[in-house]
């Protein structure tokens, strides 16, 4: 992760956070609800290439220290947990290197190959619920696994999709408010 600040680096800062948020929806996406089924991208024989397409190296320890993380971050989105061990435990070894150059500092992420990914997601929900407090959140669908920033500016947004979670939940009520009519 790069993270530049200066003229020139503005540009290249937020294409580094537009690119973090979106690696933190993928890894805690990855377990979504699919026809009633659950299921894992992390635990499924394409998990290497998955995360290799997501910039890491695509090992088994890589997957576990991304489910591990995936799951405690699950559990402190949804508030059913205030744990943060297990993310302290993936930021140990981690570190920040500044490099200065005319363009100002910039700030090179070091770590270990097979760690590098989930200290990126740790690092990513750690600045998003920094700077957009309680935005990121579970879908308001039960039945949905998934989770959103809410980026809207009154900050309502509850489904992770409306053409999906929004619609199904609103046909339901609406159907719940018609039934309970008659």
């Amino acid at each position: 992760m790069l993270i530049m600040h200066g003229a020139v680096g503005l540009v290249k800062e937020r294409w580094a956070v537009a690119e973090d948020e979106e690696l933190l929806l993928a890894v805690l996406n990855s377990a979504p609800v699919i026809d009633g089924l659950p299921t894992d991208a992390l635990s499924e024989p394409g998990a290497g290439a998955w995360t290799r397409a997501l910039g890491g190296s695509g090992t088994s320890e890589e997957h576990d220290r991304l489910r591990h993380v995936r799951d405690a971050l699950h559990l402190l989105i949804r508030g059913t947990s205030s744990d943060v061990s297990s993310l302290a435990s993936v930021l140990d070894r981690a570190r920040l290197r500044p490099a200065v150059s005319p363009a100002g500092v910039a700030w090179q992420l070091e770590a270990a190959p097979d760690e590098e990914l989930a200290v990126r997601v740790v690092l990513a929900w750690s600045r998003v619920t920094t700077e957009l407090p309680r935005r990121l959140r579970a879908c308001a669908n039960e039945e949905c696994n998934l989770f959103l920033i809410d980026r809207s500016r009154p900050g309502t947004a509850r489904w992770c999709s409306m053409a999906a979670c929004g619609n199904r939940m609103k046909a339901r009520t609406h159907a719940r408010k018609r039934r309970f009519e008659e």
